[in-house]
């Protein structure tokens, strides 16, 4: 026989602040074209999945014993390839972390970096974990808000303002921004990280997407022997193709390194994940082969938003925000219906469509033709769209 459901009141009280709370997620459900959450739609050739499989069953024989709880390893992997990629010195390993995702990256600098009496703040429209990672550290959450549409963009002087307004101790900037895919100018990094040294505030910039930057847009891990207290987070979900493996990484002064190590879980990174990211890495030429395809998609997609007459955000990410004219939830109903999942995302009267292959793309397009058609003579002066920006909402 079942066990009979207990009452509410029955049950452990949790946390008040976690009261009504839904967990983190975009909708998983099934469509031929899965164009909502960023992910690279080429995956692994044949030659990396005999690879990783090779090193797995290598770590499989020891799976009896924990895995190695420095990966020192895969931290130089990690520094050998940013060196390649954003054309700076590499980094010493212990200047390098990795986690379960950007995701645990992030909760853990909250957890050593955050807490009770402590405050961070980010500009919306934001990443929507942000602001639950303070919330699972106990610490102060604040947000300001980015220009306006459709650019987004976030000038030094804004940043610098907002800080001012609050006594913070950690500020997260996103660059490319997710929902909207800006990138930010080097020169608000340098503001915000010397403005918050003044009371040894830390800057967290995200560049998760980083890869996907138009070319001569830098990168902010050019600036961190100039400024001790920033930190430059990254992720192989996106540009790897390996959002299943789930790794993430930051690169910051040994010193913050050493204090998110006191946080962490013991042996968080298992010995699998360590062989596959270790692997990837290896094949990194093949992986961020498609990016430059990819880009060339994202830009071709966003010019034709812009003849359809969207408004677009400018996007250095793998995704692209633009505006609809119909209300934005029969929008996005009507592209499921016909098969291509986009997001429900960023600020009333936005969708956000990651970039597929040029089938997928293609797939998006046509379904868009139904799902927000073009107005007639006749009605093009009654359509309107709302472009003020907000919080991420999913």
């Amino acid at each position: 026989m079942p066990t009979p459901a207990l009452p509410d009141a029955a049950l452990p009280a949790p946390r008040e602040d976690l009261a009504g709370m839904e967990p983190y997620g975009a909708p998983q459900v099934e469509a031929a074209h899965l164009l909502n959450v960023n992910e690279n739609p080429v995956g692994p050739s044949p030659a990396l999945v005999e690879d990783i499989a090779r090193e797995v069953a290598r770590a499989t024989a020891g799976l009896n014993r924990y895995p190695d709880r420095e990966f020192l390893d895969l931290r130089a992997d990690l520094a050998a390839f940013l060196a390649e990629e954003s054309g700076i010195p590499a980094p010493a390993p212990q200047e390098v972390w990795a986690a379960n995702g950007s995701n645990e990256v992030m909760h853990q600098l909250l957890l050593a970096y955050g807490g009770p009496g402590r405050t961070a703040l980010s500009f919306a429209p934001h990443y929507s974990m942000y602001p639950e990672y303070a919330r699972d550290t106990l610490t102060s959450w604040r947000t300001a808000e980015r220009g306006p549409a459709p650019d987004f963009t976030l000038s030094a002087q804004d940043v610098v303002t907002a800080i001012r307004r609050e006594r913070l101790q950690i500020v997260l900037l996103t660059s490319p921004n997710n929902p909207t895919g800006t990138a930010l100018d080097l020169d608000v990094v340098r503001a915000a990280a010397a403005e918050l040294a003044a009371d040894r505030g830390l800057l967290i910039v995200d560049e998760a997407y980083a890869e996907f930057r138009r070319d001569g847009v830098p990168s902010a891990l050019t600036l961190l022997g100039q400024h001790p207290n920033l930190v430059v987070s990254r992720t192989m979900s996106k540009a790897f193709a390996l959002a299943g493996a789930r790794l993430g990484y930051m690169v910051a002064d040994r010193r913050i390194v050493d204090t998110v190590r006191i946080v962490r879980l013991p042996y968080h990174l298992s010995a699998i994940t360590q062989a596959v990211a270790r692997a990837a890495l290896r094949h990194r030429r093949e992986l961020l082969s498609t990016v430059a395809m990819l880009r060339r998609e994202r830009d071709a997609l966003a010019e034709h938003l812009r003849q359809r007459g969207h408004d677009v955000a400018p996007s250095d990410a793998n995704f692209v925000l633009f505006t609809v004219r119909r209300d934005r939830h029969e929008v996005w109903q009507s592209l499921l219906d016909q098969g291509v999942l986009v997001r429900e995302v960023g600020p009333p009267g936005w969708l956000r469509v990651s970039i597929g292959t040029p089938e997928d793309n293609a797939a998006f397009r046509r379904a868009l033709e139904t799902a927000d058609p073009e107005p007639t003579a006749a009605t093009a002066d009654d359509t309107t769209t709302a472009t003020t920006p907000g919080r991420e909402d999913a």
